[in-house]
């Protein structure tokens, strides 16, 4: 995918070149200035008429007329010098290779120290357009029937930089790119139909990364979670004709199995909302809620390939959530594997009822500290709309660490308030230890609090994506569709991963 090169030559052949341009004052200079005397001063007239954009996320395109070897030549305009960040540059380069994507250029030349400031280092810049590089030109392969023409992608792209270390260079690209890739296998997770992502297909699919990665493995049937006393998540599963399955990954980086970070993901492969059926406008859709499932897998794909010194168990609790006379129902009551019981008052509320038994069993592998991933509520879009995860902990060092690991991803997350009066309403059951749903105020709020019930006294944060699992719109890094959120978030988590004393 990436050749890493230190010398430069604009005679040099290819489909295209790539090079950023801030706005400032004078003449071009650098590369720039040198590209600009082989086309005898006619970049900078373009750059001063406005053909050449410097403001942020500008794409300039210009025929090069054979003066040098690319046939195209790309501006990236980056705006002020002073105002570039990590996250506009990873948006940047998406715009850009969303441009090189539409032309279908098979190679591409990138002059990487022209993206770079003091502040954005040439490393950042590599990192960045690795990650961009997969994220921007994802593509879910549908179903429709193909064409005979030929689909030609960018394979090929030489990146130049000055940078002493190319090794360095190289790491940084691999490692970004590694990011994005994992996120998108996480959309493509996501945006599959139920029917094509069953619990028994996730677990397979589980099984291939244990497999290509060394991942310590197990599924549990269900018979096994009868024998464990799984009773909340073998209630979701009561309606439906599909096996659930317990899936667990387990990687261990360190000599001693401690300090362990469990990642709990919803795998709810379709969502009826049982007998609390949802309406016919709210239950398209709901094959994307297995979101949390599908982000702890590729998380795991991220940590499989850069293999971190850290302990991880991955647990996911995958069914569907049908209705059929043997569904279960509201006013039921049944007993998690915690030994909880649960009043049922709303069988739309499903995914808190997975999560309990995946928690606790998360626990019985060890994990130190928790984080649970899920697309949980419609309360949280109408608190944080559909750019910002929800997220609710019972340990503010723990908390910290996810934020950070959030921010360093470009995933925002925004902690909702959790007090003892919301732990009360999931206590407030008269017949059994927790009731599922007590009612509409505070509904995000509620959903957590009832999972973080079974973290008990364990380190734990709840990070609920049912507003940004899935965007409707195409934007700088990829299409309308699943988003991949919180892959990165977990992995970096995990990476920069510090035990709370």
């Amino acid at each position: 995918m990436f050749n890493v090169k230190r010398e430069f030559d604009f005679s040099a052949a290819g489909e295209c070149l790539a090079m950023g341009i801030f706005n400032r004052t004078g003449n071009l200079e650098g590369l720039q200035g040198e590209a600009d005397a082989i086309f005898g001063g006619q970049l900078q007239e373009l750059v001063k008429s406005g053909d050449i954009g410097t403001k942020k996320k500008t794409v300039s395109k210009i025929h090069t007329f054979g003066k040098i070897g690319a046939k195209r030549l790309y501006f990236l305009g980056l705006g002020h010098e002073k105002e570039l960040t990590f996250e506009l540059l990873r948006e940047s380069f998406g715009k850009l290779l969303k441009s090189t994507k539409h032309e279908k250029w098979s190679e591409a030349a990138i002059l990487l120290d022209t993206f770079a400031t003091d502040k954005v280092g040439t490393l950042d810049a590599a990192y960045a357009l690795g990650e961009a590089m997969a994220l921007a030109t994802y593509e879910f392969e549908s179903y429709r029937q193909k064409s005979n023409e030929p689909d030609r992608k960018l394979e090929n792209v030489t990146v130049y930089s000055q940078v002493e270390e190319q090794e360095d260079v190289e790491a940084a690209l691999r490692v970004g790119y590694v990011f994005g890739s994992a996120t998108n296998s996480t959309r493509t997770l996501v945006n599959l139909p139920g029917n094509m992502l069953t619990a028994s297909v996730m677990a397979d699919y589980a099984l291939k990364l244990a497999d290509k990665y060394g991942f310590e493995s197990e599924i549990l049937e269900k018979e096994d979670m009868e024998k464990l006393g799984m009773g909340a998540f073998l209630a979701v599963n009561q309606g439906s004709l599909e096996p659930p399955k317990m899936i667990v990954l387990k990687y261990q980086g360190k000599e001693e199995w401690k300090d362990v970070i469990g990642l709990v993901g919803k795998g709810i492969t379709f969502d009826t909302g049982g007998y609390s059926i949802k309406p016919k406008d709210g239950i398209v859709g709901m094959k994307t809620d297995m979101g949390g499932a599908a982000a702890v897998l590729g998380a795991m794909e991220i940590i499989g390939e850069l293999m971190p010194e850290q302990n991880i168990v991955a647990v996911i609790p995958s069914t569907d959530n049908m209705i059929s006379g043997n569904a279960f129902k509201p006013d039921d009551v049944i007993t998690s594997m915690s030994g909880k019981t649960i009043e049922v008052l709303n069988t739309d509320a499903e995914g808190r009822l997975v999560l309990a038994d995946a928690v606790t069993y998360a626990k019985h592998h060890g994990a130190d500290y928790l984080v649970d991933v899920a697309t949980l509520t419609g309360g949280v879009v109408v608190a944080l709309g559909t750019d910002i995860t929800g997220a609710l902990t019972n340990n503010e060092g723990w908390f910290e660490q996810v934020l950070e690991a959030s921010n360093e991803a470009g995933e925002p997350i925004w902690r909702l308030p959790l007090f003892e009066k919301d732990i009360e309403r999931v206590r407030g059951s008269k017949i059994a230890d927790l009731n599922n749903s007590p009612g509409r105020e505070g509904h995000a709020i509620m959903g957590g609090a009832f999972v973080g019930e079974f973290a008990e006294g364990t380190p734990w944060v709840h990070l609920d994506i049912a507003g940004t699992a899935t965007t409707e719109k195409e934007h700088d890094l990829g299409p309308a569709g699943a988003t991949g959120v919180m892959a990165r978030t977990l992995a970096l988590l995990v990476e920069r991963f510090e035990p709370i004393s």
